[in-house]
């Protein structure tokens, strides 16, 4: 199969034909699935770069926490917006590759929009080119969380998923490190900071118009309505006949991921404020660094996630890592100093698995409903709209209030714990996310296939002999 096709292409996909990506082999998933990871690289820096600005805008424009936690709400306030309406109409419509495209074009034209934000700081407009941004982003969430959950294996959607949000975690740490070594570094908070930003913005919106091009000509596999449905019944996963309002587990799974998501973002989009609140002689420079290696500690808590999950259940993972997030959260509202940005950087490493094994757990086994169904969980990212401005509200209510602030997402990491107990103990989510796992779809027939390639060798090989022998 060509990787790149310049023949006239077609982004309507009909849901209701089974095809082969149904059986996908991990050879036959391995480029669709790196040019997807770019995507998951693109929107961790940006993510990354919001949460360093967040704290410079407090600055350099004299704005409350609070108020800058509206860069947040525009952010992830645009998801719903994505996931349950423009992006998840054209992905059941028309399929994955389209609302890549759609994704990446909005993306880029609100990285047009913020460059005059930036040079002119106007926080209004550059809230609103997040929104664009984040209506692009979601976009390319509702289509590619699903597509590596679904492209390839079952057995193996929880380690794809998680090895290519290891690439988000990557771009997460290069986006403070840029802020504190680049843009921040020579002039501090002074208007000039956020005017260096603007190029940033303008590559990126290059970028991507470049990417969506590769995309619109690249030849990658379109999972159906129907393939899904085959693998749902080739698991004997039952749930997947029922209709849609009664997929329980995934609603809870939607709720879940709104609670973490929404806690994750707000300790991320104050990390740099509890450094400079709890830790003595702290610029906020000096917090974006700190921040940095939290965001490393997270890259590598998905590494390692993947790795174990190559011998434990998912879920075990899952369960595992949630409850020491809420362990060393707690922790860090009690503690300071260096010990204190210690405990949420272990955080941070253990937030690492939960977005990704949420959806993958929670897409498993609904079969035709999957498209839809992550629309649902993406949009759990909108947590990311609410949670912050609760934790800066708590913040400004108290001088140097980071610290104690921290509590709040402790409490959402909670709600969102009750899915990892129920997905590890309840039989009606557990058997279904087993019974998905343990399926040798795409693995039986790549095996076969060898078998095949083996024995066409073993015949020429013969052939070859026997006319030597003629001769």
């Amino acid at each position: 199969m060509a990787i790149l096709s310049f023949r006239k292409h077609s982004l309507r996909t009909r849901d209701d034909q089974r095809t082969p990506a149904s059986e996908l082999t991990l050879r036959q998933s391995i480029y669709p699935l790196c040019l997807v990871t770019i995507l998951f690289f693109l929107w961790g820096f940006s993510y990354g770069l919001l949460d360093t600005l967040n704290k410079h805008f407090q600055n350099t424009l004299h704005i409350s926490k609070a108020r800058s936690s509206g860069l947040q709400a525009a952010y992830f306030g645009a998801y719903p917006l994505a996931s349950l309406g423009h992006a998840n109409w054209i992905l059941r419509h028309f399929g994955y590759k389209a609302v890549f495209i759609w994704g990446l074009c909005l993306y880029g034209l609100g990285s047009l929009i913020a460059w005059p934000c930036l040079v002119h700081r106007s926080f209004g407009g550059f809230c609103a080119a997040i929104f664009v941004i984040g209506n692009g982003l979601g976009s390319l969430e509702t289509a590619a969380n699903p597509y590596l959950a679904v492209c390839g294996p079952p057995r193996y959607s929880e380690i794809r998923i998680n090895l290519a949000q290891a690439f988000n975690a990557v771009g997460t740490v290069i986006a403070p490190v840029l802020g504190s070594y680049v843009f921040f570094k020579e002039v501090g908070d002074n208007a000039d900071a956020i005017k260096n930003v603007q190029w940033v913005y303008l590559a990126i919106a290059c970028f991507v118009f470049l990417l969506a091009v590769v995309f619109y000509f690249s030849t990658i596999p379109e999972i159906t309505d129907a393939d899904m449905m085959f693998q749902a019944q080739a698991t004997h996963v039952g749930v997947a006949e029922e209709p849609f309002r009664k997929q329980y587990r995934l609603f809870h799974a939607a709720f879940a991921q709104f609670c973490y998501t929404g806690a994750q973002i707000a300790i991320a989009s104050y990390f740099i404020n509890y450094a400079v609140d709890t830790r003595d002689n702290t610029s906020s420079a000096t917090g974006a660094i700190y921040l940095a290696v939290a965001q490393g500690c997270f890259a590598v808590g998905r590494f390692s996630g993947s790795f174990f999950m190559h011998y434990v259940k998912p879920r075990w993972v899952f369960l595992a890592y949630l409850s020491c997030v809420i362990i060393f959260n707690s922790a860090a509202t009690t503690q300071r100093q260096n010990t204190g940005i210690a405990m949420l950087s272990l955080t941070l490493f253990f937030e690492s698995v939960c977005f990704p094994t949420i959806l993958a757990l929670g897409i498993r086994g609904i079969g035709r409903h999957t498209k839809r169904g992550s629309g649902w969980i993406v949009a759990g990212v909108s947590g990311g709209a609410a949670v912050p401005p609760i934790l800066g509200a708590a913040a400004d209510a108290k001088v140097k209030g980071t610290g104690t602030a921290m509590v709040v997402p402790v409490c959402f990491m909670v709600a969102a714990w009750s899915y990892a107990v129920a997905v590890n103990f309840v039989p009606a989510y557990r058997d279904p996310a087993d019974k998905t796992g343990a399926a040798t779809i795409g693995i039986e027939n790549a095996n076969r296939d060898s078998e095949i390639s083996d024995s066409g060798e073993e015949a020429d090989k013969r052939v070859g002999t026997g006319a030597k022998i003629a001769v």
